[in-house]
């Protein structure tokens, strides 16, 4: 029975973590802008550089 109540006491500890560290990242900003992380692969394409670059020749 003692295992019971160890273990309910040591979720809470660890659920209480997990709530602390979320109240954080909110309170931090993490959460903020929403848009930019979804379309950041599509505009990250930087262009060739002309000397050296791996672009197919052109026939």
């Amino acid at each position: 029975m003692f295992i019971i109540f160890l273990l309910i006491g040591i979720s809470v500890t660890v659920a209480s973590g997990f709530l602390a560290a979320f109240l954080w990242a909110v309170k931090s900003g993490q959460y903020e802008d929403d848009y930019t992380p979804a379309v950041r692969m599509l505009f990250e394409n930087e262009p060739a550089s002309k000397s050296g670059g791996t672009e197919p020749k052109k026939a």
